[in-house]
């Protein structure tokens, strides 16, 4: 039975985790650097990762501002429990609970939620309309992917959201587009369609207006970004994944096949 969050916070306590659970926690004052995994049980956590605690991947400016906050433990020492190293572990790692949350809070990503609630959750990167598979399946593509890799990371095409929304779902994206399964890069893109791309906001005037405009068309642009409602969306088996990741194009067309 899938567990009810609240709207104002999604927030977990660790005692209170299933095996298979999409966990999140966010990064320097809630900002982009959201840190999302699937908790294997046990206090393990297989998660996405551009590894020394960098989650960004912009090669830009964007790495410096948007980081994440620094491991519980120092980086030259390896953790005692999991053995992580942040400083030269990247890719699918398994980390302990402590690691993977680094001093921050613990949230649950939701599954399964309706329009209504989605849309209740201003912020992007904490649910979703798409129903979760089993929790056999959601395991298995994590360690799957654990021993495989996930291909490289890419702050909005491929980051460690997109990593436990496929784990969960295996729903992969088969067109070229800016956005990948992320909510939270989906809210990034909605958040800049909504200051710049409207032209409702020249039929209005006053700051109540556009603030009305502004709020309906960031709201629409996050459902339709959803991967529960996407149409450009396929399930790929966790091993057609892998076999195609050296290839982008190769991934598209196996996905249009599938």
């Amino acid at each position: 039975m899938r567990r009810k969050m609240g709207v104002l916070s999604n927030k977990v306590d660790p005692q209170n985790l299933n095996p298979g659970d999409h966990i999140y926690s966010w990064r320097q004052a809630y900002i982009y650097a959201h840190h999302a995994g699937i908790y294997v049980g046990d206090g393990m956590v297989i998660h996405f990762t551009r590894g020394a605690d960098q989650e960004i991947g912009t090669v830009t400016v964007l790495d410096r501002l948007l980081f994440s906050l620094p491991p519980s433990h120092p980086t030259d020492i390896s953790c005692r429990r999991c053995g992580s190293d942040r400083t030269r572990k990247d890719g699918v790692i398994s980390s302990c609970l402590d690691c993977f949350l680094s001093g921050g809070e613990l949230y649950l990503f939701e599954y399964g939620v309706s329009s209504a609630f989605f849309l209740a959750k201003a912020r992007g990167g904490t649910c979703t309309l798409a129903t979760s598979d089993p929790t056999e399946q959601v395991l298995c593509r994590a360690l799957f992917l654990l021993e495989n890799g996930f291909g490289g990371y890419h702050v909005f095409k491929n980051n460690c959201e997109d990593f436990a929304i496929y784990c969960k779902t295996g729903l992969l994206v088969f067109t070229n587009m800016s956005v990948g399964r992320s909510g939270q890069a989906a809210s990034c893109f909605a958040a800049a369609s909504a200051l710049v791309s409207s032209p409702l906001r020249f039929m209005t005037t006053g700051i109540g207006g556009l603030s009305l405009v502004g709020c309906g068309m960031y709201c629409v642009s996050r459902l339709v970004s959803d991967i529960g409602v996407r149409r450009d969306v396929t399930k790929v088996p966790v091993e057609k994944l892998v076999a195609s990741l050296d290839s982008p194009a190769k991934i598209t067309e196996m996905a249009k096949l599938d």
